[in-house]
């Protein structure tokens, strides 16, 4: 199913009896799949599924929706804090729908951005934190997307909550986008508000009030994206002042497409098209060749992606056109309480210090 058409019809923009009734099916799947759910994290809660303590720190990054929340960028600040204390940080990733080419996004993005740190990739989280302290002696291991891999034992739960779309409009899969109910977010130890300049205050202050509610002894944050500049081949930087003199087709394939071109639009760029994948998005020669393709037709000096996008393309773009290829940069900056983040990172891991 095309994710636009998903995402439109789960939030009930697609009206009709056809789509009704397909919503009404939805939503009989997701009765079944919430009891699974709710069956596993009971099992879990008392005990009956065995977690595993691998001996050294280990803090999990997710979320309780499918889709794009920014948790990667939370990832790699939160990398960026361990390696400011000479911690020997791995990184434990699932790998999710790696390309034909044999890798997937996410760790790729994860270890150009975190040169200090290891990344293992292994569905298997237990296994994958074997092997970061076998092989990398690791002092404190990052998971991750995984808030739902309960297996692997945790010290401390980071939640990333897309402003913009928090709670998955308000059903588990696959009728909404959450994995597991909101009451989930009690087993979080902090929960980080992303986007949060792109959502209004009103929506920012009822999710606040939402989550106090929800998980009233969990601490709360809130952090933007940043885009410093764009970033094409051979380390070229182009910042945006620069980026609104080009004509840009844009693309991408993420969970979150809507938050991206939205960002495109604030930054008053001149976008004169663009192309929305699913998420995760294996890119194929005839993907590239039609991008451009539309790029020409449409007068584009710059075809603008995000890094996710990029790492899966890039090779597969020519190198004599004269259209510019890059990607916007994202860096994660916190507006309000990164104290109580910092705080909880050094119970953690404080005992390793010195």
């Amino acid at each position: 199913m095309n994710q636009n058409f998903y995402r439109n019809l789960i939030a009930g923009a697609n009206e009709g009896f056809g789509r009704s009734l397909l919503r009404f099916l939805l939503r009989l799947v997701s009765v079944a799949y919430k009891a699974v759910v709710g069956l596993r994290n009971f099992c879990y809660d008392k005990h009956l599924l065995r977690t595993i303590s691998i001996g050294v720190p280990v803090i999990s990054v997710g979320n309780i929706t499918t889709g794009g929340t920014g948790k990667t960028p939370l990832v790699i600040w939160l990398c960026g804090v361990l390696e400011k204390r000479s911690l020997k940080c791995t990184v434990l990733t699932r790998g999710y729908k790696a390309s034909g080419a044999g890798f997937a996004d996410e760790p790729v993005v994860l270890a150009r951005s975190c040169p200090g740190a290891k990344v293992v990739v292994n569905s298997d989280r237990a296994r994958g934190a074997q092997k970061a302290i076998a092989d990398f002696d690791a002092d404190v291991l990052v998971m991750d997307d995984g808030f739902q891999h309960r297996r692997l034992r945790r010290d401390l739960d980071i939640v990333a909550v897309d402003a913009t779309c928090p709670f998955g409009y308000g059903r588990v899969l696959p009728a909404g986008m959450l994995r597991e109910p909101v009451r989930a977010l009690r087993r979080a130890d902090a929960v980080v508000i992303t986007r949060y300049d792109q959502a209004t205050a009103e929506q920012v202050e009822r999710l606040q009030k939402q989550i106090g509610q929800i998980a009233p002894a969990v601490a709360v944050a809130k952090a933007v994206h940043k885009h410093p500049y764009a970033r094409a081949n051979k380390g070229r930087i182009i910042g945006i002042s620069e980026l609104k003199d080009k004509s840009v087709f844009a693309f991408c394939g993420i969970g979150n497409p809507d938050a991206f071109m939205k960002r495109l639009r604030e930054y008053e760029l001149n976008v004169v098209g663009s192309k929305v994948y699913s998420d995760h998005h294996d890119y194929k020669d005839e993907d590239i060749s039609d991008i451009y393709e539309q790029a020409r037709l449409l007068g584009a000096n710059l075809i603008l992606s995000t890094e996710k996008d990029w790492v899966k393309s890039t090779l597969l773009a020519p190198r004599d056109e004269d259209i510019i290829f890059a990607y916007l940069a994202c860096e994660l900056e916190f507006i309000d309480g990164v104290d109580k983040i910092e705080a909880l990172i050094q119970k953690t891991v404080g005992r390793l210090d010195g």
